[in-house]
């Protein structure tokens, strides 16, 4: 698959590693053309670009920035008339430790409000970027999901694809207002995770009977 990602962080550099892996087309779009660079030139099989209309050949445009900066970001990388955009973002406050939108709306929501065109999946934001990075192997053979929620079925198909040809299991959360849920389901995974001092190999599942 043709992927843009857009954002060179933690998470943009853990998903940029796995999928050149996996064996998909990557190139990678920031703030600035040197620091995409700066996180291409380490791994084979990854592309800088420059962000501005990069999404025009993209099969999935993978948004991992901050929550606060992604509609412009997405906005220069577009049109997005469309383009399936995985949206990994939570809105989170400065501290981390609580979400700045929610109940009414979530991040997912506003950026499918500002792209109507494009076509938006909540997907990989109750994982950490260590555990995208590491794989999705845990303790006793267990395999870390990732829940993925659209009102698209392409989109959402697409998310699974993805998911899936990096090793993680995905659960089926629905449609899209469902984001509403995931992102203070992220919200208490960070909690753990640094607030409770659990560490960042941790990640949320849903277990079942049979």
């Amino acid at each position: 698959m043709n992927i843009l990602l857009i954002g060179a962080g933690n998470m943009g550099s853990a998903f940029a590693r796995q999928f050149a892996r996996a064996g998909h087309r990557v190139r990678i779009a920031a703030t600035s053309l040197g620091k995409a660079q700066a996180v291409a030139a380490g791994i084979p099989g990854v592309t800088a670009v420059d962000a501005a209309g990069s999404a025009s050949d993209a099969d999935a445009v993978i948004v991992a920035t901050p929550y606060e900066r992604a509609v412009a970001a997405l906005d220069n990388a577009g049109p997005l008339d469309g383009k399936v955009v995985v949206d990994v973002t939570n809105p989170l406050t400065a501290d981390y430790m609580g979400l700045t939108i929610g109940h009414d709306t979530s991040a997912a929501e506003q950026i499918a409000k500002a792209f109507p065109a494009a076509e938006v999946v909540k997907a990989f934001n109750t994982l950490f970027a260590q555990v995208i990075a590491d794989g999705p192997a845990f303790a006793d053979g267990s395999t870390a999901p990732t829940f993925v929620a659209s009102d698209s079925s392409r989109a959402k198909a697409t998310a699974t694809t993805l998911a899936q040809s990096i090793g993680f299991d995905v659960i089926d959360a629905g449609a899209l207002r469902n984001a509403r849920y995931l992102e203070p389901l992220a919200g208490l995974n960070i909690y753990l995770g640094y607030g409770a001092g659990q560490g960042t190999g941790i990640a949320p599942t849903w277990i079942r009977r049979g």
